[in-house]
């Protein structure tokens, strides 16, 4: 399945990335995560509710429609029986990718989001894959 996966395109075509899950906390990875992509160059939208500001003291969004910017990439860190209203909401604001992160995976919500032609990865830490990622 990894092989099918578009992560070189993803990495390779994303600037903004809204990041669904979001964690005020250092040690967890819905923030680590998003934090190291930040420094890597890319947007990061934080998008959580229960969370007052994202990286650097921007703010954080309730829900992906709240994201003030077209979104490139929807980044899930939600278990995976949570992902679908996500991947809804991904395709209702044209995100042109949905990635859901190590251990997270919804083949439904999965099929939906490529039939509406976004790409999709599943199952995968977006931190690993990019420190892996050959950019020639």
């Amino acid at each position: 399945m990894r092989d099918e996966q578009p992560i070189e395109k993803i990495m390779a075509e994303s600037n903004t990335i809204a990041v669904v899950g979001f964690s005020s906390n250092p040690q967890k990875a819905g923030y680590y995560v998003p934090a190291y992509l930040k420094r890597q160059g890319y947007a990061i939208y934080a998008v959580n509710p229960n969370v007052g500001e994202g990286l650097g003291g921007e703010p954080a969004y309730g829900t992906l429609g709240e994201v003030p910017t077209p979104v490139d990439l929807v980044l899930i860190f939600q278990r995976s029986e949570n992902v679908p209203p996500f991947v809804d909401q991904a395709i209702e604001i044209g995100a042109k990718a949905v990635w859901m992160q190590l251990g997270i995976a919804n083949e439904a919500a999965a099929q939906k989001a490529e039939a509406a032609g976004l790409d999709v990865v599943q199952n995968a830490c977006m931190l690993v894959e990019h420190k892996n990622w050959d950019r020639s």
